[in-house]
């Protein structure tokens, strides 16, 4: 499963850079990095800059260029505007934040940024971190990368009870039982990231919750994204890519596991 590291951090990259590409072509931050706060300005143009600079974070990732301090930056960037941003904007302003389901478009933000951490974790220091004191903070943060990634799949595992029918359309036709595989992915997702969350088997636990986005990515996203692939702001689309960051990344936990244990 170690092998699975370094083609790991590519595909969170590549997920995480598909996720925000849209953006430049509709001029406005994705439903799931900042949500419509009333009266905000420049809209647009912190969009394209939030883009760019993940775009650029992503790139460092890929071809290895300082890449432990792009994903650092990244896990920083994607927090900070989480809270800023969606958790703010969700507790004080939206309707209907007593919902869970109000939640869901910025839980995305949230494990991506707990991503960004655990790809950080799977990569050596540089001598960069230790001249930067806003890159040590970020470093710090890197524990903590599993447990914000795995919260997000705890309460899309809860959101598969909670709103069984509208989640249960999206199993494809040709599976039987669509109402008995969505209380299956809500339950595996729910008993997976809490057993990540705690360290049991993990690199078996992450690994297996890895192979279920996986399976999710080909047999659910990637249809729906061929079928529809600019409607309602990419979201078929972003949703596919979505699914490649979060396999990626509990694949990183799960092969990183040993390591994890060690400390």
């Amino acid at each position: 499963m170690e092998k699975l590291v370094k083609p790991s951090r590519i595909a969170f990259a590549i997920g995480l850079a598909g996720m925000v590409c849209p953006q430049f072509f509709y001029h406005a931050f994705g439903v799931n990095f900042f949500p419509a706060w009333p009266h905000l300005l420049f809209v647009g143009l912190w969009a394209y800059l939030f883009t760019i600079v993940v775009l650029a974070g992503c790139a460092a990732i890929i071809f290895g260029i300082k890449p432990k301090v792009a994903a650092l930056l990244l896990g920083g960037l994607l927090l900070a505007v989480y809270l800023f941003g969606y958790f703010t904007y969700d507790l004080f302003v939206a309707l209907y934040n007593n919902h869970l389901g109000t939640w869901a478009d910025g839980l995305k933000e949230s494990a991506l940024a707990g991503g960004a951490f655990v790809l950080a974790g799977s990569l050596p220091t540089e001598a960069a971190i230790q001249n930067s004191a806003v890159l040590r903070f970020f470093d710090k943060l890197v524990p903590f990368g599993p447990f914000l990634f795995c919260t997000t799949m705890v309460l899309y595992g809860i959101c598969h009870f909670l709103y069984t029918q509208p989640i249960s359309t999206l199993v494809p036709g040709w599976i039987p039982g669509h109402v008995f595989w969505t209380y299956f992915g809500g339950s595996a997702l729910i008993l997976s990231g809490i057993a990540v969350t705690l360290k049991i088997q993990l690199k078996v636990t992450a690994f297996l919750l890895g192979l279920m986005i996986l399976i999710w990515l080909f047999i659910i996203h990637i249809p729906l994204t061929i079928a529809d692939p600019f409607g309602n702001f990419c979201n078929s689309m972003v949703s596919a890519f979505s699914a490649l960051a979060f396999c990626a990344t509990a694949f990183l936990i799960s092969g990183m596991a040993n390591r994890t244990r060690a400390a």
